[in-house]
């Protein structure tokens, strides 16, 4: 047979633990970190300087280059646009000057066609085909010859033609806004501003001579082109006033403030206002004052010096942004020897201040060291033994201001308010103590006066059934408030007193915890296998189960049963209890199991002052050396896994022979004051019982009376265990001193109840369930009365 492996969960695997950098490396990272993420900036900057220095060469050769061409070609084409104006409408204008005017308008296409790339050669495409807008440009010159047809065999409307060349001006505005514009550079794009400004007004003018010139001989004018005179006028007047004049530098204000004092722009000043001011509607149109006749010279005067500061403008942003690449080349130069020798300098500074910072360090870790290893233990130790403490040996603070002192400053104060903690939390521990102490004192004063009260009136009405039954009932809650007061020793750190001297059966046991709750006549006890305990732990085995059984009871339906079962393992003995209470969710066990296996801080107690049960339970077993776990019962309520170490347990005694009476026993310490629970008699209907130690094996629920059917006088309850002195020794019986007889085997008696003597007939098919309606509906009332107590209490736990 092969060798099996060994039982239980499998072993995590390693944890890998996270590498500890040293101190220094971090150091050098935090100095190199930075310096490389400075070289990296500073090499980021420069290419982006460099990029945008060239980015400023280009435009300025792309304007010299495109937008000399463009300009040239928007004041052709106004040109061209006033005459083909006139023309139409029946001024007298020559062949040969239309001719000469068209001429010119190709001469500057043709060369804005050569620098923009799209000269007409054999597979070159228009640079509009990407959506720019010099390729816009290029394709509406491509229609210019058809408009031209349409003009002189005057196809069409006159606002058709004029509305082609004044969108192909249009285009080129902004195609030369678009390209020219420096949206990278502020500076640049301020001063580029008022250029492109000047191009627009300097059109809107170039439509007003238009809308004259449309006007002809007749001087009138119709609607719409009417409108569009009014909007030219008032249009170019307010991009000259705020977008031209505000940012002119000097020498070009000086020249626009020359233009605007010429008598040919003051003529056409007059001439806009008596058109606005003096014009007379017409059923066609609108008929223009006389004054507009001296329009065309006016125009043709000054139109050169508005185009002249055109040019200017245009020019001076070119050689501004010539200037400012040379600028950026020699930032860049700059900028990169600047960090080098930054680079120098903060290498030999990282270098320095890392040896500093490490010597202090060192220091202040050696400081460190002896004073977590030698001087806090010793301070802690007399504060437990409440002996006074020398301040002079702990660090004081002295206010240093560096970064190292203020890190020796601050253990300082660490120091210092561990040190407050311990002494408050000895003084705290010490006066709950007492508090404990004296509160247990007075209680255990009104205990003892209670039983003896309760004793005396059994001896008294213990011919009273029904009397009897209720002063049971309160011997029973007065040993519940032995407990509560036994409680409250264990939380304070105290021990239970035991006086037991002997060993007692672990099915004795079960039967003294069981005693103890006060819904004990629900409990089924099962010890498995014959044990006994050592006699200075029964107490508190007793006390532990209690506890456990009394939370079973309480967080289960009122008319199910808790089953308690003790039997021998491998590692001592185990107890389990099992209930039939709600379900819990898997995080409700850990925190309970938690609240078992750690001891809390007393505001953790005093927050959970409604389940300080289970946190009496984590006590007791830390000092019993048992484990205690919560868990899911395989009938969806709750089992509870005691296991007790085997070092707890007696060594298998003697058996007696039979008949012998076993010693006597002493019953356990009613609680922590003297006389807590004094020794009682026991009541009349007691004595018939026999003793507990008996040879007759008991039966597993011989402790749980069946359930008084309904409408009858409830019976007197038993006494339980822990309420009861053992009975007086009868006469027959071997003397105290004498030695007991060996206990003698029993047939049957290892048998459960339904295997012993003759197996009674199994049940007819009707008989097995009798319960009425009435009795099942109140079963599951009662259910649900404890569903919903448990619910309300899990609720109040949640924070």
């Amino acid at each position: 047979m092969s060798e099996m492996a060994p039982e239980g969960p499998p072993s995590p695997p390693p944890v890998r633990r996270r590498r500890t950098v040293r101190l220094r490396t971090m150091l050098v990272c935090l100095a190199v970190v930075p310096t490389v993420a400075m070289g990296a900036q500073v090499t980021v900057t420069a290419q982006r300087l460099l990029a945008q220095s060239a980015l400023l060469r280009a435009d300025v050769e792309t304007g010299e280059r495109i937008g000399v061409p463009l300009v040239r070609l928007m004041n052709e084409l106004q040109a061209e646009r006033a005459a083909t104006a006139a023309r139409w409408a029946g001024s007298p204008v020559a062949d040969g000057a239309l001719r000469d005017r068209r001429t010119g308008t190709d001469r500057a296409a043709t060369e804005f066609r050569k620098v923009a790339g799209s000269a007409g050669e054999p597979g070159t495409e228009h640079p509009g085909q990407d959506g720019g807008r010099v390729g816009a440009v290029v394709e509406r010159l491509d229609l210019l010859d058809s408009y031209r047809k349409r003009a002189d065999a005057h196809s069409g409307s006159a606002e058709q033609v004029v509305g082609y060349y004044t969108g192909v001006i249009d285009d080129i505005i902004r195609a030369y806004q678009d390209e020219f514009s420096h949206s990278d550079d502020a500076e640049l794009a301020q001063e580029s501003r008022p250029a492109v400004a000047l191009f627009s007004a300097s059109e809107m003018v170039a439509r007003e001579d238009t809308a004259l010139a449309l006007a002809g001989p007749p001087r009138e004018l119709a609607a719409t082109g009417f409108s569009q005179f009014l909007d030219a006028v008032g249009t170019h007047r307010y991009l000259y006033d705020t977008w031209i004049v505000p940012y002119l530098p000097p020498a070009e204000l000086a020249s626009y403030d020359r233009l605007t004092g010429s008598a040919a722009w003051q003529a056409k000043f007059r001439i806009e206002n008596a058109v606005v001011a003096n014009h007379k509607d017409t059923p066609t149109g609108v008929k223009l004052p006389v004054d507009v006749d001296g329009w065309p010279a006016a125009y043709a005067t000054f139109a050169p010096q508005l185009a002249a500061l055109n040019t200017e403008r245009a020019r001076s942003v070119f050689a501004h942004a010539d200037a400012k690449a040379s600028e950026l080349e020699t930032e860049v130069y700059w900028l990169i020897g600047a960090s080098g020798g930054a680079l120098l300098l903060v290498t030999a500074v990282v270098v320095l201040t890392t040896r500093s910072v490490l010597r202090r360090l060192s220091r202040l870790h050696t400081r460190t060291v002896a004073i977590a290893e030698e001087t806090l233990p010793e301070v802690v130790a007399r504060l437990q033994r409440g002996e006074p403490v020398d301040t002079g040996a702990l660090p004081a603070v002295r206010g240093r201001q560096d970064e190292v002192g203020q890190i020796t400053d601050a253990f300082a104060r660490v120091v210092a308010v561990s040190v407050d903690g311990h002494r408050q939390l000895a003084a705290e521990r010490h006066g709950f103590g007492l508090f404990a102490s004296g509160i247990a004192s007075r209680t255990g004063n009104l205990v003892s006066r209670q039983l003896s009260l309760t004793e005396d009136l059994q001896d008294t009405f213990g011919h009273d059934e029904a009397l009897l039954a209720q002063l049971m009932r309160s011997d029973q809650l007065t040993v519940g408030m032995r407990r509560q007061i036994e409680n409250l020793l264990i939380l304070a750190g105290g021990e239970i007193p035991d006086p037991h001297t002997d060993p007692m059966r672990v099915a004795d046991l079960l039967r003294e915890a069981a005693a103890e709750v006060e819904d004990f006549r629900r409990i089924e006890r099962q010890a498995l296998d014959e044990a006994s305990v050592q006699p200075h732990v029964i107490s508190q085995i007793s006390h532990l189960l209690a506890e456990l059984l009394d939370n079973a009871t309480r967080f289960s339906p009122p008319r199910s049963k808790v089953v308690v079962r003790a039997e021998l393992v491998a590692d001592g003995l185990s107890v389990e209890i099992e209930d039939r209470g709600p379900r819990v969710s898997a995080a409700g066990y850990e925190a309970m199991n938690e609240r078992l296996h750690s001891a809390p801080p007393y505001s953790v107690l005093a927050e959970n002052a409604h389940r300080l049960g289970l946190f009496v339970v984590g006590h007791l077993a830390e000092q019993l050396q048992a484990r205690v776990t919560l868990r899911r019962s395989v009938y969806g309520g709750t089992a509870a896994v005691v296991i007790l170490p085997g070092a707890l347990l007696a060594p298998a005694a003697p058996e007696r022979k039979p008949g012998a009476e076993p010693a006597p026993r002493a019953r356990r310490a009613p609680g922590p004051a003297a006389a807590l629970a004094p020794v009682r008699r026991p009541a009349p209907e007691a004595d018939a019982r026999p003793a507990p130690d008996a040879d007759v094996p008991p039966a597993p629920d011989a402790d749980v009376p069946p359930a008084p059917e309904a409408g009858a006088a409830p019976a007197a309850a038993p006494v339980p265990a822990t309420a009861r002195r053992p009975l007086p020794v009868r006469s027959g019986a071997a003397p105290a001193d004498a030695r007991p007889a060996l206990p003698e085997r029993v047939p049957q008696t290892h048998l459960t109840r339904q295997l012993r003597g003759p197996r009674a007939p199994e049940p007819e098919a009707g008989d097995r369930d009798t319960a009425t309606p009435e009795e099942v509906a109140d079963a599951w009332a009662d259910y649900e009365e404890g569903t919903k107590k448990v619910e309300a209490e899990l609720r109040a736990e949640r924070p």
